[in-house]
């Protein structure tokens, strides 16, 4: 395509509009830096949004393979010149990235950049992220990359406007999606709430009634009494059962609780909601950073979901174990299974490319095998920190 302000208003347009499609936050941040490698003709863009221990929660990449993603290892940490963007709200524009002394190396698997264009991602004076490219494609009577391909001044204006609007995009994804989770955690607050006092009260009344019965009966009394005892046990039994659920009903927070109390919490709720057994087994996971035990979490939950929605199976297994410094989760279940290509190919990925995106987004891999009549088995693997 036509590579910087030539590129016209339309492709702009397009652009802004493609980043103000979507809702989620994953994929407004893959709009923005798929938008910003085509609308300037870059090899190679990113966008990292920054955590508050010096790494990244999130960090997109476009022009770059999921096997060349995992080959490169752990995500990278707030230094050089991706801390500069961040700290200072500065752009960079540089004819060559490694000859800058910021400059500190990048691993054997990433591939070589030169010339280098980044901006901030700012809403107000909060920094949202760093959004960056690398390489600009060379115009064919181009002799060299240093004669006429680096990135110009309108270049960097029209990166800015893109920039501007990714803030736009991005808050309100985030905005969205908090909004729906208050919105989940209110609603599953009200239902126990209800739950507790409908049911409670009627298990209450239920109790005075077999206590009354025990002191009116006097045929057979000894018998009588044992039953009406055994109610009033039963009646117990089934509000310390209803407590319980509603405790459940909670969900637990995973900043708070961990991974592995998270996992176990929830795949407990569905357990119960579901005709199927759900299972959960955990074996020497250690602490992942916050960004590797957000995408696992995601990864289950919709893998749950399919397994769970459109599998009819009757049992689903969850297991999450160590793996070397990082960590392995497998949902298996024994349902209808599916043949991968041929979803595909239909356009119906059941979640299959987020699911793809999310592993490869933390530096993981996503394997799914499935056969038609022989379940489906889900992993995800992740590098530690």
């Amino acid at each position: 395509m036509t590579n910087g302000p030539g590129a016209g208003i339309p492709a702009v347009s397009t652009a802004i509009l493609a980043m103000s499609r979507h809702l989620e936050v994953r994929d407004v941040l893959k709009t923005i830096v798929a938008s910003a490698r085509e609308l300037l003709d870059a090899e190679y863009a990113a966008l990292g949004v920054p955590d508050d221990h010096g790494g990244f929660a999130q960090f997109v990449v476009d022009g770059v393979s999921a096997e060349q993603w995992k080959a490169i290892g752990p995500l990278p940490r707030q230094h050089g010149i991706l801390a500069a963007m961040l700290h200072n709200a500065t752009p960079e524009r540089l004819a060559d990235v490694r000859e800058d002394p910021r400059f500190g190396g990048w691993p054997a698997a990433h591939p070589d950049m030169s010339d280098f264009l980044g901006l901030p991602v700012a809403d107000g004076d909060e920094i949202l992220g760093a959004l960056f490219l690398a390489n600009k494609r060379c115009p064919k009577d181009a002799p060299s990359r240093r004669e006429g391909c680096g990135f110009t001044e309108d270049d960097e204006r029209l990166l800015g406007i893109l920039a501007q609007h990714a803030a736009i995009a991005l808050t309100n994804a985030r905005l969205y999606e908090r909004s729906r989770e208050l919105t989940i955690a209110g609603e599953r607050a009200r239902l126990a709430h209800e739950l507790h006092d409908a049911v409670a009260q009627k298990l209450f009344s239920l109790r005075l009634t077999a206590q009354a019965a025990t002191a009116l009966v006097d045929r057979d009394p000894v018998r009588a009494k044992d039953e009406l005892h055994q109610v009033a046990a039963l009646a117990a039994e089934a509000a310390e059962e209803l407590r319980a659920a509603v405790v459940e009903l909670r969900p637990a927070a995973l900043d708070e609780d961990g991974l592995v109390a998270t996992l176990r919490s929830q795949i407990q709720v569905l357990d119960r909601a579901h005709a199927a057994r759900v299972s959960f087994a955990a074996h020497g996971v250690r602490a992942l950073p916050s960004a590797q035990e957000e995408a696992v979490l995601r990864v289950a939950q919709e893998a749950l979901h399919n397994a769970l929605r459109h599998s009819g199976a009757e049992s689903v297994e969850v297991t999450l174990s160590r793996d070397g410094q990082g960590a392995l989760l497998r949902i298996a279940d024994d349902g209808c299974g599916f043949d991968p290509g041929a979803v595909r190919r239909a356009g119906r990925h059941l979640g299959l490319v987020s699911m793809h995106d999310r592993a490869g987004g933390v530096g993981g891999k996503l394997t799914v095998e499935s056969e038609p009549g022989k379940g489906t088995a889900v992993e995800m693997e992740v590098p530690g920190g």
